[in-house]
Protein backbone atom coordinates (compact mmCIF):
# COMPACT_ATOMS: atom_id res chain seq x y z
CA UNK A 1 0.00 0.00 0.00
CA UNK A 2 2.73 2.39 0.95
CA UNK A 3 4.57 1.35 -2.17
CA UNK A 4 1.58 2.31 -4.38
CA UNK A 5 1.32 5.70 -2.67
CA UNK A 6 5.01 6.34 -3.25
CA UNK A 7 4.69 5.37 -6.90
CA UNK A 8 1.70 7.66 -7.42
CA UNK A 9 3.54 10.49 -5.65
CA UNK A 10 6.55 10.00 -7.88
CA UNK A 11 4.36 10.01 -10.99
CA UNK A 12 2.71 13.26 -9.84
CA UNK A 13 6.12 14.84 -9.32
CA UNK A 14 7.28 13.73 -12.76
CA UNK A 15 4.08 15.11 -14.35
CA UNK A 16 4.50 18.40 -12.47
CA UNK A 17 8.11 18.70 -13.59
CA UNK A 18 7.08 17.95 -17.18
CA UNK A 19 4.37 20.64 -17.05
CA UNK A 20 6.81 23.16 -15.58
CA UNK A 21 9.36 22.30 -18.25
CA UNK A 22 6.73 22.76 -20.96
CA UNK A 23 5.64 26.09 -19.45
CA UNK A 24 9.21 27.33 -19.23
CA UNK A 25 9.85 26.25 -22.83
CA UNK A 26 6.69 28.02 -23.99
CA UNK A 27 7.71 31.17 -22.11
CA UNK A 28 11.20 31.11 -23.61
CA UNK A 29 9.72 30.61 -27.08
CA UNK A 30 7.29 33.50 -26.53
CA UNK A 31 10.10 35.79 -25.38
CA UNK A 32 12.25 34.79 -28.35
CA UNK A 33 9.32 35.34 -30.74
CA UNK A 34 8.60 38.76 -29.22
CA UNK A 35 12.27 39.75 -29.45
CA UNK A 36 12.47 38.57 -33.05
CA UNK A 37 9.27 40.40 -34.00
CA UNK A 38 10.43 43.58 -32.27
CA UNK A 39 13.80 43.35 -34.01
CA UNK A 40 12.09 42.77 -37.36
CA UNK A 41 9.79 45.75 -36.79
CA UNK A 42 12.78 47.89 -35.83
CA UNK A 43 14.64 46.76 -38.92
CA UNK A 44 11.58 47.46 -41.06
CA UNK A 45 11.21 50.96 -39.60
CA UNK A 46 14.91 51.60 -40.10
CA UNK A 47 14.70 50.45 -43.72
CA UNK A 48 11.64 52.66 -44.30
CA UNK A 49 13.36 55.65 -42.69
CA UNK A 50 16.46 55.07 -44.80
CA UNK A 51 14.30 54.90 -47.94
CA UNK A 52 12.48 58.12 -47.06
CA UNK A 53 15.74 59.93 -46.31
CA UNK A 54 16.90 58.89 -49.77
CA UNK A 55 13.83 60.58 -51.25
CA UNK A 56 13.68 63.67 -49.01
CA UNK A 57 14.15 67.10 -50.64
CA UNK A 58 15.34 70.15 -48.69
CA UNK A 59 15.25 73.55 -50.40
CA UNK A 60 17.81 76.21 -49.48
CA UNK A 61 18.88 79.50 -51.12
CA UNK A 62 21.22 79.34 -54.09
CA UNK A 63 24.91 80.09 -53.61
CA UNK A 64 26.39 83.44 -54.53
CA UNK A 65 28.50 81.85 -57.27
CA UNK A 66 25.67 79.86 -58.89
CA UNK A 67 25.12 80.26 -62.62
CA UNK A 68 22.64 82.64 -64.23
CA UNK A 69 19.12 81.40 -64.94
CA UNK A 70 16.58 82.85 -67.38
CA UNK A 71 13.01 82.24 -66.20
CA UNK A 72 9.97 82.83 -68.38
CA UNK A 73 6.29 83.36 -67.57
CA UNK A 74 3.20 82.39 -69.56
CA UNK A 75 2.75 85.98 -70.81
CA UNK A 76 6.27 85.97 -72.30
CA UNK A 77 7.75 88.06 -69.49
CA UNK A 78 11.30 87.02 -68.63
CA UNK A 79 13.41 87.45 -65.50
CA UNK A 80 17.12 86.86 -65.01
CA UNK A 81 18.45 85.58 -61.67
CA UNK A 82 22.03 84.81 -60.77
CA UNK A 83 23.68 83.46 -57.64
CA UNK A 84 21.60 84.27 -54.54
CA UNK A 85 19.96 87.29 -56.18
CA UNK A 86 16.20 86.97 -56.69
CA UNK A 87 13.82 88.89 -58.95
CA UNK A 88 10.87 90.93 -57.67
CA UNK A 89 9.31 93.12 -60.34
CA UNK A 90 6.15 95.20 -60.58
CA UNK A 91 5.05 95.67 -64.19
CA UNK A 92 1.71 97.46 -64.47
CA UNK A 93 -0.86 95.41 -62.58
CA UNK A 94 1.39 92.35 -62.41
CA UNK A 95 3.97 91.20 -59.87
CA UNK A 96 6.68 88.74 -60.94
CA UNK A 97 8.69 86.79 -58.36
CA UNK A 98 11.61 84.44 -59.00
CA UNK A 99 13.82 82.71 -56.43
CA UNK A 100 16.95 80.75 -57.28
CA UNK A 101 17.03 77.72 -54.98
CA UNK A 102 19.16 74.68 -54.36
CA UNK A 103 18.04 71.23 -53.27
CA UNK A 104 20.28 70.19 -50.37
CA UNK A 105 18.37 66.92 -49.93
CA UNK A 106 18.85 63.56 -51.63
CA UNK A 107 15.49 63.38 -53.42
CA UNK A 108 13.85 65.38 -56.21
CA UNK A 109 11.89 68.42 -54.95
CA UNK A 110 8.48 68.95 -56.57
CA UNK A 111 7.23 72.49 -55.96
CA UNK A 112 3.52 72.36 -55.13
CA UNK A 113 2.42 75.81 -54.01
CA UNK A 114 3.19 78.97 -52.10
CA UNK A 115 1.80 81.67 -49.86
CA UNK A 116 2.90 85.29 -49.29
CA UNK A 117 3.83 86.13 -45.70
CA UNK A 118 1.74 89.12 -44.69
CA UNK A 119 3.41 89.97 -41.35
CA UNK A 120 7.01 88.75 -41.36
CA UNK A 121 7.86 89.94 -37.83
CA UNK A 122 4.73 88.46 -36.25
CA UNK A 123 5.15 85.12 -38.02
CA UNK A 124 8.78 85.01 -36.92
CA UNK A 125 7.77 85.42 -33.28
CA UNK A 126 5.01 82.80 -33.38
CA UNK A 127 6.69 80.40 -35.80
CA UNK A 128 3.52 79.79 -37.81
CA UNK A 129 2.61 79.25 -41.43
CA UNK A 130 -0.77 79.32 -43.13
CA UNK A 131 -2.78 76.07 -43.40
CA UNK A 132 -1.67 74.00 -46.38
CA UNK A 133 -5.14 74.11 -47.97
CA UNK A 134 -4.80 77.91 -48.21
CA UNK A 135 -1.62 77.74 -50.29
CA UNK A 136 -1.75 78.80 -53.93
CA UNK A 137 -1.14 75.91 -56.31
CA UNK A 138 1.32 76.38 -59.15
CA UNK A 139 0.03 76.31 -62.72
CA UNK A 140 3.14 74.54 -63.97
CA UNK A 141 5.28 71.71 -62.64
CA UNK A 142 8.62 72.77 -61.17
CA UNK A 143 11.28 70.26 -60.18
CA UNK A 144 14.64 70.79 -58.49
CA UNK A 145 16.97 67.76 -58.80
CA UNK A 146 18.79 66.49 -55.72
CA UNK A 147 21.97 68.44 -55.06
CA UNK A 148 21.32 70.75 -57.99
CA UNK A 149 20.23 74.29 -58.82
CA UNK A 150 16.70 75.30 -59.78
CA UNK A 151 14.18 78.07 -59.27
CA UNK A 152 10.77 78.94 -57.86
CA UNK A 153 8.53 81.42 -59.66
CA UNK A 154 5.11 82.99 -59.22
CA UNK A 155 3.06 85.81 -60.70
CA UNK A 156 0.40 87.89 -58.96
CA UNK A 157 -2.20 89.44 -61.21
CA UNK A 158 -4.83 92.15 -60.92
CA UNK A 159 -7.65 91.06 -58.62
CA UNK A 160 -5.33 89.15 -56.28
CA UNK A 161 -6.00 90.56 -52.81
CA UNK A 162 -2.37 89.99 -51.74
CA UNK A 163 -0.88 91.59 -54.86
CA UNK A 164 -1.17 95.17 -53.59
CA UNK A 165 0.65 94.29 -50.36
CA UNK A 166 3.56 92.61 -52.16
CA UNK A 167 3.72 95.32 -54.85
CA UNK A 168 3.85 98.06 -52.21
CA UNK A 169 6.76 96.40 -50.44
CA UNK A 170 8.64 95.96 -53.69
CA UNK A 171 8.08 99.61 -54.64
CA UNK A 172 9.16 100.78 -51.18
CA UNK A 173 12.15 98.40 -51.23
CA UNK A 174 11.01 96.66 -48.04
CA UNK A 175 11.81 93.14 -46.98
CA UNK A 176 9.09 90.51 -47.57
CA UNK A 177 8.84 86.72 -47.64
CA UNK A 178 7.03 83.77 -49.20
CA UNK A 179 6.39 80.25 -47.93
CA UNK A 180 7.10 77.57 -50.54
CA UNK A 181 5.36 74.19 -50.28
CA UNK A 182 7.04 71.17 -51.87
CA UNK A 183 7.24 67.38 -51.63
CA UNK A 184 9.22 64.42 -52.88
CA UNK A 185 8.54 62.88 -56.28
CA UNK A 186 5.66 60.76 -54.94
CA UNK A 187 3.86 63.58 -53.12
CA UNK A 188 5.09 62.56 -49.66
CA UNK A 189 7.43 64.19 -47.15
CA UNK A 190 5.81 67.58 -47.66
CA UNK A 191 7.76 70.55 -46.36
CA UNK A 192 7.46 74.33 -46.23
CA UNK A 193 10.48 76.60 -46.43
CA UNK A 194 10.22 80.34 -45.86
CA UNK A 195 12.32 82.44 -48.20
CA UNK A 196 12.87 86.16 -47.71
CA UNK A 197 13.46 88.85 -50.33
CA UNK A 198 15.77 91.56 -49.01
CA UNK A 199 16.67 94.74 -50.93
CA UNK A 200 20.25 94.81 -52.19
CA UNK A 201 22.32 97.23 -54.25
CA UNK A 202 21.55 98.12 -57.87
CA UNK A 203 17.79 97.64 -57.34
CA UNK A 204 18.34 93.90 -56.92
CA UNK A 205 16.97 91.54 -54.27
CA UNK A 206 18.93 88.92 -52.37
CA UNK A 207 17.26 85.76 -51.10
CA UNK A 208 17.66 84.01 -47.76
CA UNK A 209 15.91 81.30 -45.75
CA UNK A 210 14.44 81.90 -42.31
CA UNK A 211 12.24 78.90 -41.38
CA UNK A 212 11.59 75.28 -42.35
CA UNK A 213 8.68 73.01 -41.46
CA UNK A 214 8.56 69.25 -42.10
CA UNK A 215 4.85 68.41 -42.51
CA UNK A 216 5.16 64.62 -42.92
CA UNK A 217 7.36 62.58 -40.63
CA UNK A 218 9.54 63.73 -37.71
CA UNK A 219 9.57 67.52 -37.23
CA UNK A 220 12.70 69.57 -37.68
CA UNK A 221 14.67 69.77 -34.43
CA UNK A 222 13.95 72.96 -32.50
CA UNK A 223 16.72 75.46 -31.99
Amino acid sequence: MDRDVAVRSALVQVETIAQLTTAVGTLVLAVATFAATRSANRSSRLAETTLLVGLRPVLVPARLDDRRQKVGFMDEHWCMVEGSFAAAEVVGDLVYLVLPVRNAGSGVAVLRGWHPVRDLMSSREHGEHQPVDEFRLHQRDMFVPAGDLGFWQAAMRDGDEERSMVAARINRRERFAVDVLYSDLHGGQRAITRFAFAPAHDDRWISSMSRHWQLDGPPVSSR
